[in-house]
C-alpha cells in the first residue's frame, strides 16, 4: 500500500485526501531521488508533514516527480498532490502529510 496524502488542519481534521492504493509515488519518488536527493525524506512507513512555510521548497522538488509521471495516472496523482500542496501553502495552520504504511 502507498502513501495517503492529506491537507489537514492544526488540530488534525482531514480537509482532503488523496491515496495512492497502487503505490504509484513508490516508483516516481526513486526515479526522482538523482534529480532531488531531499526527496529521500519522505518517511514511508511513517509521517512525513510539511507547513507553509516549507510548500514553497516542497513545490520545487515536486517539479521533479512530476517529471518522472508517464501516465495519465502518475499524473492525475501527481498534480493532486500538487494541489494539496498549493493549498496548504495559501493558508495558515494547514499542514500537508504523507501518510506512509
Amino acid at each position: 500500500m502507498g502513501f495517503d496524502i492529506n491537507l489537514e488542519t492544526e488540530r488534525g481534521e482531514i480537509l482532503s485526501t488523496i491515496s495512492d492504493p497502487k503505490n504509484l509515488l513508490h516508483r516516481l519518488l526513486e526515479r526522482a531521488f538523482d534529480e532531488e536527493p531531499l526527496l529521500v525524506e519522505l518517511d514511508w512507513y511513517g509521517d512525513t508533514i510539511f507547513n507553509r512555510l516549507q510548500i514553497p521548497r516542497f513545490l520545487s522538488m515536486w517539479q521533479a516527480v512530476a517529471r518522472q509521471a508517464r501516465t495519465e495516472e502518475d499524473e492525475a496523482l501527481v498534480n493532486g498532490v500538487k494541489e494539496l500542496a498549493v493549498r496548504c501553502g495559501g493558508g495558515v495552520h494547514l499542514y500537508l502529510k504523507f501518510v506512509g504504511d
